[in-house]
C-alpha cells in the first residue's frame, strides 16, 4: 500500500529551507502531521523562508547536506515520508554547474539510499516541467510523454532539465528493484508568499515589481510571446501532501497551474495589481542570459495529476500575484 495518511504520519523535507518546503510544511502541520522535519545547508540563505514556522512545536529544522550520508541517515530516523526538494536551479546551475550536478543527481540518490534504508513508506520527488527540454521545439500540450528538447537553449537549462530526468529514473530505480514507494511531480514555474530570486522565470515578477517601485518601466526580454506555466505555492503545497496520502506510486504527473500566460500579460498584470506604473519597455534578448523558455505558445497539460493523485490547481495567477504583492507591500520580502 503506497498511501501515507498525513495525521500522525512523520514528514522530512529534503531541502526544505525553501519556497515550496516551508509551503508543504505548514500543509502538513496543518493535515495533523506528528512531526515534520525540515532538512536543509542553507547554503542559499533560505532561512527566513522558515522563520514563520520555527515557535511550532511538531517542527524541527535539521542542519544537513545532501553530499553527506551520515546527515541524510540520522535526520530520516523514524520517518514515514519524505520530500525531495533538494536540489540548484537554473541560475545556480550556470553559475555551478559541477555542484549543480553532485547535488541533483548524487544528492538525490544518497537520499533515495538513506530513504530505504530507513525504512521511509513514500518520496515524493520534486521534478519539473524542465524535463521537457527548452527552445523552440516546445510547442502545443506537454503531457507527461512529452520528449526533451534541448536545440538552442543555454546549457545550464539543459544540464538543469537533465539531472530531473536523472533524478526521476533514480526514484523508478529505487521502487522497481528495491520497492521504495515514490511518486514524481513536475512543478511547473513556482511563485508566492516567501518567493526567494533564485528561480530564473519566477524573477520575471519580482524584477517587474523592483522597477516599478522605482517609478521605472519593467524590462520585457524579445517580443513579450514567450509563455509559462505558473503554478501558486500553496497549489504546490497541497500536490505534496496529496501525493503521499494518494494510492499512486511509480508515476510522474505534472503540476501546473490553471493557465499558461506570455510574459507581456505577466507584467500587464503584476503592473495592474501593483497599482500602476509606467508601460513596459521591450529589450532585446542578451546573448548567453539565461531567461524564460522561448519557443511558441504552450500549456503544461495536469490532467494525469487528477486521476493519479486527485490534484488540480485552484489559485488563478490574478489572486496569487494578489497574495503575494500583499506579502511583499508587509515588509516580508527580506
Amino acid at each position: 500500500m503506497a498511501s501515507v495518511p498525513v495525521s500522525g504520519a512523520r514528514f522530512i523535507i529534503v531541502g526544505g529551507g525553501s519556497l515550496v518546503g516551508s509551503a508543504t510544511a505548514a500543509e502538513l502541520l496543518d493535515a495533523g502531521a506528528a512531526e515534520v522535519r525540515l532538512f536543509d545547508n542553507f547554503s542559499m540563505g533560505a532561512e527566513s523562508a522558515v522563520a514563520h514556522l520555527r515557535d511550532n512545536p511538531r517542527l524541527k529544522v535539521i542542519r544537513g547536506d545532501v553530499m553527506r550520508m551520515g546527515d541524510l541517515l540520522a535526520a530520516m530516523e523514524g520517518v514515514d515520508g519524505a520530500l525531495l526538494l533538494a536540489a540548484y536551479m537554473t541560475l545556480n546551475m550556470d553559475r555551478d554547474p559541477w555542484g549543480g550536478l553532485d547535488v541533483n543527481i548524487r544528492g538525490v540518490q544518497n537520499a533515495l539510499e538513506a530513504a530505504m534504508t530507513r525504512g521511509v513508506k513514500k518520496v515524493v520527488f520534486a521534478s519539473s516541467n524542465a524535463v521537457y527540454g527548452y527552445g523552440p521545439g516546445i510547442k502545443g500540450d506537454l503531457v507527461e510523454t512529452t520528449p526533451f528538447f534541448s536545440e538552442g537553449a543555454p546549457p545550464a537549462a539543459i544540464l538543469y532539465g537533465a539531472t530531473k530526468i536523472i533524478g526521476e529514473q533514480l526514484c523508478r530505480t529505487y521502487t522497481q528493484k528495491r520497492g521504495l514507494e515514490h511518486v514524481v511531480l513536475r512543478y511547473s514555474t513556482v511563485y508566492g508568499e516567501r518567493q526567494h530570486h533564485r528561480a530564473a522565470n519566477a524573477l520575471y515578477i519580482i524584477e517587474t515589481l523592483d522597477k516599478l517601485a522605482k517609478g521605472e518601466p519593467p524590462e520585457i526580454f524579445g517580443d513579450g510571446s514567450e509563455t509559462k506555466h505558473f503554478v501558486y505555492v500553496g497549489d504546490l503545497a497541497r500536490a505534496n501532501r496529496m501525493a503521499f496520502e494518494s494510492a499512486a506510486s511509480d508515476v510522474a504527473v505534472n503540476c501546473s497551474g490553471p493557465a499558461p500566460t506570455t510574459t507581456l500579460e505577466l507584467v500587464k498584470l503584476v503592473t495592474e495589481l501593483a497599482g500602476g506604473g509606467p508601460a513596459p519597455k521591450f529589450v532585446g534578448e542578451t546573448a548567453g542570459k539565461v531567461r524564460l523558455t522561448s519557443g511558441g505558445a504552450f500549456d503544461i497539460v495536469h490532467e494525469k495529476a487528477f486521476s493519479a493523485i486527485g490534484w488540480k490547481p485552484e489559485v488563478e495567477m490574478r489572486e496569487g500575484l494578489t497574495r503575494l504583492i500583499k506579502w511583499l507591500k508587509e515588509g516580508n520580502e527580506k
